[in-house]
């Protein structure tokens, strides 16, 4: 499922965004290839869904503060932050059996949920809109649909949550790619000590949709908020996601 995002609010991070925002779509283009295991039968299974949502926004995270990226000599530094100057685009695709053991030869990070049947999702450094490794390029962008057996629990107190606009229908595999860009977001607007705890822990969070009447509030609390391209499924500008950081809430009540 492909899909691209911007901020809509807040300063522009450090090293992202180079380029204006009207020249964004003139810089290269690159996408983020995000691979989630889907058997066909158990085990493993397939995950479910919210944990597939979590586990492909952990792996974003994972990329954004792997020392391969963010360290100027590193050999992902500056093809991360080349994606960074344009579209924040995310493919999410499928991949089973062979598939998945050929994408896991590639360069890469593999990033695991929880519950019964844990997610599995491998995150890339990113590639050339129209230069795909031949064994990523093959695999599938439908088939990622996946549901949770019974509605999830209430995220734990303090955990950041990346709520899901309630009016919107999106496929599993978009709402990954929705989920990872505002985990990403989120990334970028925490200073480094806040960041510093975020992945000393595990990158803890959770994905959940909004309550009814809640979204406006959360719209407009100041946080980071996904506005799809409306490359696929939704219309553009459409609101998707709002990154709900503990360290960000405290910095929009002073």
């Amino acid at each position: 499922m492909s899909t691209s995002g911007t901020p809509s609010a807040g300063p522009a991070p450090a090293g992202a965004y180079a380029y204006a925002a009207a020249d964004r779509d003139a810089a290269p283009q690159y996408v983020l290839p995000l691979v989630v295991r889907i058997e066909r039968s158990s085990p493993p299974g397939p995950p479910t869904r919210t944990d597939a949502l979590e586990t492909a926004a952990r792996a974003v995270l994972v990329m954004l503060s792997d020392e391969r990226a963010t360290d100027p000599g590193g050999p992902w530094h500056r093809v991360v932050r080349d994606w960074q100057d344009g579209r924040i685009r995310k493919v999410v695709r499928r991949a089973r059996g062979a598939e998945w053991r050929r994408a896991g030869a590639l360069p890469g990070v593999t990033v695991t949920g929880g519950g019964e049947h844990p997610a599995e999702v491998r995150v890339f450094p990113p590639v050339p809109l129209d230069g795909w490794p031949k064994d990523l390029a093959r695999l599938q962008v439908s088939g990622t649909e996946l549901e949770d057996p019974a509605p999830p629990a209430g995220p734990e107190p303090g955990t950041p949550v990346l709520w899901l606009n309630p009016e919107l229908g999106m496929s599993a595999g978009k709402a990954m790619a929705q989920a990872g860009h505002g985990a990403q977001l989120a990334w970028w607007e925490l200073d480094g000590p806040a960041r510093d705890a975020w992945r000393a822990a595990g990158f803890p969070l959770a994905v959940r949709t909004a309550p009814p009447g809640e979204w406006d509030r959360l719209t407009a609390a100041g946080l980071p908020v996904v506005r799809d391209a409306g490359f696929t499924e939704i219309a553009p500008g459409s609101a998707t996601v709002v990154a709900e950081h503990p360290a960000l809430r405290r910095r929009e009540d002073r």
